[in-house]
């Protein structure tokens, strides 16, 4: 039997509609194609004469009864903020009737009591529905790292007449159903920008070229037993490969340039994807969760009204924070909140008082407002603006000149940043995790070894960024800032030039040529020594940075890898240096 039949049944079924044109609009199908559905149906023993469903029918429909659901609620959800720091998307409220809580009635409307939450982020806030709702929380420990390839990954054994679907879907009328024919993914004929997927004529789904736009992708799936093998088999290979942590679940029901089920198309106006802050504001702009700490602290301090806070749009999330750019006014802003477990890592007093102490020197990014108890930090967006590309000899060249120039500012405050007293404090921070490296014991005495020929050398003692690496240099047309001064305090001013060379990843040639840019020259041996042996600290520091944030469910991939390749090579540069000399 064809899709458009099973359609016709299903509309039959759950509606309890014959009047064929109201069947044709609610199917999308033509009036003639109902027509001849409908008596293709009669003839196979579907329908009898008065379109009733005849026993025939309903023991297939038995057979395919929907049974079980996912729910992929595990993710951050990032361009959600300001809201996901407070609450997580599936617990969004729209009307009253949280996302979850909606999409879960409307599961049991239709007869589907067996549902799975594969949870991550914010893990604890869903505990309540297992009493409430009696689903089956699992927890996915890669949520930071990988996409939702590996959350239906973990409940792959279950599926089977399933649903599959995200948490921030809106439904105004119940896209479930206690009938299914068929496996399918769900579409809007609604043009996206996002999307890579079309609906073609035939109604297969296939993909798009790059610069063309696709159609809306809903997220809700339904797969029968029939393909659920096929489905299991691949997300098994899928999740085993690394190419895959980054893919959405989709990916795998591609045979090429198609997907392997068929399409079920839905009206623009039943399905809302809740996405963004601005998405939230549209569908509901009474709720609750509009009114946030940050938002109403930027209210505040702009001397505005929540509802011309605007156009919020989520940045690329950093290494420690999230930011967020928006618009009051006509002036852009950028405001940035702390990001998970930061608070163990930052002293927002401190960063406070470095900001005091960087008050009129015009280096850093024009600050509004930050405060020293919640970390929150507005500032102007600033026009044109780009980091510095650590391959562009000349851009680095003038930012070793305009760092240069800040520390022969030698701006004081009144706290210090102990390279080695961290390096034991993130240490700390891992708890009961060990390192990750075999000979990390081994490697870290032999670090800790050049405290001695550090301590002996000629300094600066003076305010150090710690974190001078080249994404937080910006440049406009008009100068240059230094941004981002969360690890600032009081150092070694050469320690700067050290994390500059190991965040860009840089080859010891490279590494001889970013001093030299910094001195203008060649500086002295036992300086290039010292600065030797920053690298080797600051590349364990780093490293015992990732680990921590690893246990955070934060991965940084190479990075982290090649930090700890810093602090066994270079202590193996400065050993031999020190030799020689």
């Amino acid at each position: 039997m064809n899709i458009s039949k099973y359609d016709l049944l299903n509309m039959i079924l759950k509606k309890s509609e014959k009047n064929q044109r109201k069947l044709a609009a609610l199917t999308g199908l033509s009036l003639g194609k109902v027509n001849g559905c409908l008596r293709e149906l009669i003839e196979d023993g579907y329908l009898n004469e008065q379109l009733e469903i005849s026993e025939q029918a309903q023991k297939e429909a038995e057979k395919q009864r929907p049974r079980h659901a996912v729910i992929l609620a595990a993710g951050y959800g990032m361009r959600m903020v300001p809201i996901n720091v407070e609450v997580p998307k599936g617990l969004l409220e729209i009307g009253g009737e949280r996302l979850i809580e909606r999409l879960i009635r409307q599961l049991r409307e239709a007869g589907v009591h067996q549902i799975d939450v594969v949870v991550g982020f914010m893990k604890e806030r869903y505990e309540y529905l297992i009493d409430k709702w009696n689903v089956r929380l699992i927890f996915n420990e890669e949520y930071g790292r990988k996409n939702n390839l590996s959350s239906l990954n973990k409940v792959a054994d279950r599926i089977g007449n399933s649903y599959i679907l995200p948490c921030d879907i809106w439904c105004g009328e119940n896209p479930f159903s206690g009938y299914e024919w068929y496996s399918w993914y769900m579409m809007t004929e609604e043009e996206s920008k996002d999307s890579g997927v079309r609906v073609n004529r035939k109604r297969e789904l296939v993909r798009v070229k790059a610069e063309k736009s696709g159609h809306r992708m809903v997220g809700i799936a339904y797969i029968q037993d029939q393909e659920a093998d096929r489905l299991k088999q691949l997300l098994g290979l899928y999740a085993s490969q690394r190419t895959y942590d980054q893919k959405f679940w989709e990916e795998v029901l591609f045979a090429e340039s198609k997907m392997w089920i068929a399409s079920r198309i839905a009206k623009e106006e039943d399905v809302y994807e809740i996405n963004t802050y601005e998405q939230l504001r549209e569908i509901d702009s009474h709720s609750g969760h509009l009114q946030t700490d940050i938002l109403e602290k930027i209210a505040e301090v702009l001397s505005c009204k929540l509802e011309e806070i605007q156009e919020i749009q989520a940045l690329k999330k950093g290494m420690t924070n999230r930011s967020f750019e928006f618009s009051c006014r006509g002036e852009r802003y950028i405001a940035r909140i702390p990001g998970e477990g930061t608070d163990r890592l930052i002293n927002r007093r401190q960063e406070f008082e470095v900001y005091e102490a960087l008050k009129g020197t015009d280096i850093c990014d024009p600050v509004v407002y930050i405060s020293p108890e919640s970390g929150y930090k507005i500032t102007k967006f600033i026009e044109n603006a780009r980091p510095c590309r650590k391959e562009d000899k000349k851009e680095v060249e003038d930012c070793m000149r305009y760092l240069k120039a800040f520390h022969d500012r030698k701006l004081q405050v009144g706290h210090t940043f102990q390279l080695f007293e961290q390096i034991e404090y993130y240490e700390r921070l891992r708890g009961d995790y060990p390192s990750d490296y075999e000979d990390y014991e081994e490697t870290k005495k032999k670090v800790f070894e050049l405290k001695a020929y550090i301590d002996r050398q000629p300094k600066t003692i003076a305010l150090s960024h710690i974190d001078a690496v080249c994404d937080n240099f910006l440049l406009t047309p008009e100068k240059m800032y230094l941004i981002d001064w969360e690890y600032a305090g009081m150092q070694d001013v050469h320690v700067d030039i050290a994390m500059f060379a190991i965040y860009a990843m840089y080859s010891k040639e490279e590494v001889d040529w970013l001093i030299a840019c910094y001195f203008q020259g060649e500086p002295s041996a036992a300086v290039r020594v010292k600065i030797y042996c920053y690298i080797a600290v600051c590349g364990l520091l780093w490293s015992n940075w990732c680990e921590y944030k690893k246990t955070c469910g934060i991965e940084f991939g190479e990075y982290s890898l090649r930090q700890y390749r810093y602090a066994k090579e270079y202590y193996r540069y400065a050993k031999a240096e020190m030799e020689a000399e």
